[in-house]
């Protein structure tokens, strides 16, 4: 469980329009405290007391005093409001599965409190504090991860966050995973009886899946660096050619990403040794995965930012329903909480962050295939006594093969629900959850590439570029060479690691001008 919050990460303010993926990122994995802006907390209480008013005079409004869904016609007398929001959540709260990761708990909580944060959904302010009181305290409630279909936002999921909020559902806090009432009586919390508005307000939205694409964007791009890296490796050991990556070519095709990854490969090789001793060989031109690592590299980093330029619109969005303007008091029944922008955004993510590992595959199985790479066989010095490096390609084509599973769009499908009333759905979380994966596998098949090349440059007598012998030597540190065969389980998560941690980018930024996604 993750402890209190940390001082040493310093305040996110929340005011509904300012949230970051770095914020979140600070608050869901690194425990950064959080607190609600001043000028949020007046324009909430505003909304509250006009919508208070116009109930008082009597209106109906959707989920505030009628019921929800199909159910939309039943109106509720005004002794059981109260009552409809406890049983809105409990109604809701059957997600199945295994329960989300805390960090992503975490970053829906956060995500949650900022939407309200806007001051269109109609509730107390108290709410808001609520919600950032339990993420400074550390009571992160336990949601299972199945069972949302992404329009109506991520009812289920975010149902069961907001049970802990009443004092029901299940936590972790403290005193470890318990009720939610002995949650927050273990960090000195009251739990909270829930006004008009409220819990639709708190379950309506789409915070699951943004929460997960804000985590899984921040680890894409975190990829692409590495991707980079390891490409840059390969080619080395590969006596590729750096002419190619030659600004002149970018320049008269000029995407962003292309531009980006072309300036980092000419800087992370170089003053290679290995270059120079084969500048004036007979090859005209490599191969596609080492001569076109900026058009390959560069598209899935475009992709990239446009999922994380999609994803920054929406944290900082009200996607609950009915929204309430307090300018000329309207109170408007739409459709924010569709998660389709982001399920869409997800999907394409997914694809471009599995297009990372198949790249880095093929370049893979060149450096181990002595006919295409001029070294031994599987990069050892006895094969057939050893086998080297021939398994671990094995394992990489695994992964992105499973990988080519998961890049179906889940946003293609959409299941009906609510007696046809919702009769559109985006799959977001799908989408999301998918994506979180690709990219973790993804981690795993670049750090075999990178032992792999690491392996080959250990063949050559010249030495690499200073950059990517600067990596080499850190990876080194972790995994040694292999002169005879060891099982490589564990070196393959020693490295996915430290790709994970952003080592061999830190390194690399040391010695040349490299510039992070």
């Amino acid at each position: 469980m993750m402890e209190q919050a940390s001082a040493s990460q310093g305040v996110v303010r929340i005011d509904g329009s300012t949230l970051s993926i770095d914020k979140v990122v600070r608050v869901a994995r690194m425990g950064a405290s959080v607190e609600l802006a001043r000028e949020a907390w007046g324009r909430i209480s505003d909304s509250r007391s006009s919508l208070e008013q116009l109930l008082d005079e009597g209106s109906t409004v959707y989920a505030v005093n009628t019921g929800v869904g199909d159910l939309l016609d039943v109106r509720i007398p005004q002794d059981d409001l109260k009552t409809l929001q406890v049983n809105l959540l409990r109604s809701h709260a059957c997600g199945v599965g295994e329960a989300l990761p805390v960090e992503v708990v975490r970053a829906m909580m956060l995500l949650r409190a900022n939407a309200l944060a806007k001051g269109f959904s109609g509730i107390r302010p108290q709410l808001v504090d609520m919600l950032v009181g339990m993420l400074n305290s550390g009571v992160h409630p336990v949601i299972p991860r199945q069972g949302s279909v992404g329009a109506s936002g991520d009812l289920a999921l975010l149902a069961h966050l907001a049970l802990v909020v009443i004092g029901e559902g299940q936590a972790e806090s403290s005193a470890g995973v318990g009720s939610g009432a002995e949650a927050l009586s273990a960090s000195g919390i009251s739990p909270l009886v829930l006004e008009p508005k409220e819990a639709i307000s708190l379950i309506n939205g789409t915070q699951g899946m943004t929460a997960v694409g804000c985590l899984a964007a921040e680890d894409a791009a975190n990829l692409i660096d590495n991707a980079q890296i390891a490409a840059a490796m390969s080619l080395d050991a590969l006596k590729g050619t750096v002419t190619a990556f030659d600004e002149s070519i970018q320049k008269v095709r000029p995407h962003k990403g292309q531009l980006a990854v072309a300036k980092n490969m000419r800087a992370l090789l170089q003053d290679s040794e290995i270059m120079e001793s084969h500048k004036h060989c007979a090859r005209v031109q490599d191969a596609y995965t080492l001569r076109c690592i900026p058009q390959v590299i560069g598209a899935t980093l475009d992709a990239v930012w446009h999922a994380m330029g999609v994803l920054g619109v929406e944290m900082n969005s009200a996607t609950d329903n009915p929204l309430y303007f307090p300018d000329g008091s309207r109170i408007l029944s739409g459709g924010n909480f569709h998660g389709q922008p982001v399920a869409l955004a997800m999907d394409y993510m997914g694809l471009a962050a599995h297009e990372l590992g198949a790249f880095s595959e093929r370049r893979l199985a060149r450096l181990v295939d002595h006919k295409l790479s001029g070294l031994p066989p599987f990069l050892t010095r006895h094969g057939g006594l050893n086998s080297g490096m021939m398994v671990p390609q094995y394992v990489a084509a695994s992964i992105v093969s499973e990988n080519k599973v998961l890049v179906h769009p889940a946003s293609a499908d959409s299941i009906p629900t609510s007696a046809g009333q919702e009769d559109h759905n985006s799959m977001g979380m799908t989408s999301a959850w998918k994506a979180r994966q690709i990219v973790d596998n993804v981690s795993r098949v670049l750090a075999i590439e990178m032992m792999a090349a690491a392996q080959g440059l250990d063949f050559i007598p010249q030495h690499a570029s200073p950059a990517i012998e600067s990596v080499r030597i850190l990876l080194r540190s972790r995994v040694p060479r292999l002169e005879e065969d060891r099982s490589m389980a564990r070196d393959i998560e020693v490295v996915a690691r430290m790709i994970s941690e952003g080592m061999f980018v830190d390194t690399a930024e040391q010695v040349c001008h490299y510039t992070r996604a």
